[in-house]
């Protein structure tokens, strides 16, 4: 991968990683803390919306960023070129030297 390649590649990658935990920042810390007077004035599966984005809610919104994350990243070898595959066998070639 030339430089300028590799240079764009992770801007996207850290511009991915920033947008996503802006994202988790959002659900766990606005909503679990700063939003919960607003959000308990609705009901969700029995609860109080804002305790159950507190105590559930952001670690499911973690877990789905995970898998959005993993999807993006997807994209995003494809689109340079990049794949698993290369790296492996060029680790496996350094660690059989």
């Amino acid at each position: 991968m030339s430089d300028a390649n590799a240079n764009s590649y992770w801007k996207s990658n850290i511009k991915l990683v920033l947008s996503l935990m802006a994202v988790w920042f959002f659900i766990s810390f606005g909503c679990g803390i700063l939003l919960v007077d607003v959000l308990d004035n609705f009901r969700f599966g029995g609860f109080k919306l804002g305790f159950w984005i507190a105590q559930q809610g952001s670690i499911f919104v973690f877990v789905a960023l995970i898998y959005i994350y993993i999807h993006q990243m997807d994209k995003l070898d494809k689109k340079y070129n990049t794949s698993s595959s290369a790296t492996e066998s060029s680790a496996s070639a350094e660690e059989s030297s």
